[in-house]
């Protein structure tokens, strides 16, 4: 099966990726067509297995090829103090680098005794599912007894 997404960090920015993904972060110091390896991640989805615990990610990575580095749009920037006639404007450009996501690799290639583990863990829990709705339905059919008596006793107040 293959992995649907990732979360990873850089720039103090955090970003989701899936593969083939083309994202932009801050400049990073790679030439083009350097290869890049992000780890450790922050969030792993592998088909609906949400993995997020440092334990379970130690060894996961995202893998990313550099396609440019290039300038972001330029911002306006303008501040104004009242009654002063203080005012500047200023503006900024910030320097990103273009990523082309290739790969998100998981630790030690457990995907398979993983989904095993959960049929066994499915199949444990259909069975003692009915225990659990019996154990549920006799304190209810206890409550219902106990409730009658009460109800007969107004109808006998009012024989009276």
């Amino acid at each position: 099966m293959q992995v649907v997404y990732a979360v990873i960090r850089t720039g103090g920015k955090q970003y989701r990726v899936k593969v083939g993904d083309v994202i932009d972060v801050e400049k990073l110091p790679a030439d083009d067509g350097a290869d890049l390896r992000f780890e450790p991640l922050l969030v792993v989805d592998d088909d609906g297995n949400v993995r997020s615990l440092a334990a379970d990610l130690a060894g996961a990575s995202v893998s990313a090829t550099v396609v440019d580095t290039h300038r972001g749009k330029k911002l306006r920037v303008f501040t104004y103090k009242n009654k002063t006639g203080q005012k500047r404007t200023m503006g900024h450009r910030q320097s990103l680098t273009r990523l082309l996501v290739a790969d998100i690799e998981l630790p030690g290639g457990k995907k398979k005794a993983d989904k095993a583990d959960k049929a066994d863990k499915a199949e444990a829990k259909a069975g003692s599912k009915p225990e659990k709705a019996q154990a549920r339905a006799k304190p209810a059919a206890k409550a219902k007894e106990a409730k009658e008596p009460k109800a007969a006793k107004p109808e006998a107040d009012s024989e009276e």
